[in-house]
């Protein structure tokens, strides 16, 4: 299985005829890496939140690929109104797809869709635990610290990919220990240096995460599980 982080909170996930992204923002997103090749071909899409960074491009990737969108119900209704496949969770639900099973988790953050000048109530924001072959791989989305985080640490989570930016999300310190409560074997920093307001340094998160083998992705750069 290869998982390929493209920048801020976008990954990649492949498995033989699986290819799902989550968080599709690449239009505008300034550290983005990518190749069309790596877009083509996509059967899911994943979506945390209503945010435009991480909907972003899920409404022109779905129509090309004829992609399958799981989200909350009502970002899933949302994107229904715009004719396309839709599969629609929520928080503590879980469902067996064709590549494995998925479970939507908590996240602590908002999630209102901007249109135009509108805000159009987006339900609660989430993270996703897929299980694939055996392997276990945790997008927390958008989220601040929270102790329902120590009840991943029963799933024996091979892969978290925790944000760390601080302002709209958990820092260095709570991403750390967001770490000592999950104690995943391996854990991807994402969700910073795309603004300035979310600076930071992948390498102190690093430093500070003892309960985790913490592996730096730059953008582009991929996986192996």
């Amino acid at each position: 299985m290869k998982i390929t982080f493209l920048g801020h909170s976008v990954v990649l996930i492949e498995n033989g005829e699986f290819k799902g992204i989550v968080d599709p923002f690449i239009t505008g997103n300034p550290i983005c890496k990518y190749s069309d090749e790596m877009l083509e071909g996509l059967t899911h899409i994943f979506v945390t939140h209503g945010h435009g960074d991480h909907l972003g491009d899920t409404v022109s990737l779905a129509q090309k690929n004829n992609a399958l969108v799981v989200a909350n119900h009502e970002i899933a209704h949302y994107l229904s109104k715009k004719n396309l496949n839709v599969h629609s969770m929520h928080i503590g639900g879980k469902f067996t797809f064709d590549f494995g099973t998925l479970k939507m988790t908590p996240a602590l953050h908002g999630s209102g869709i901007e249109d135009g000048e509108d805000m159009i109530y987006g339900g609660n924001p989430c993270g996703f635990l897929f299980e694939i072959d055996g392997k276990k791989i945790y997008h927390a989305g958008d989220t601040g610290l929270t102790m329902d985080m120590k009840l991943l640490e029963d799933d024996h989570i091979d892969l978290a990919f925790l944000p760390i930016g601080g302002n709209f999300t958990m820092d260095v310190k709570d991403a750390a220990r967001a770490c000592e409560f999950i104690k995943p074997d391996k854990a991807v920093p994402m969700h910073y240096d795309t603004f300035g307001v979310i600076e930071a340094d992948p390498l102190k998160f690093k430093k500070r995460a003892e309960y985790a083998e913490v592996v730096i992705l730059k953008p582009g750069e991929s996986i192996e599980l």
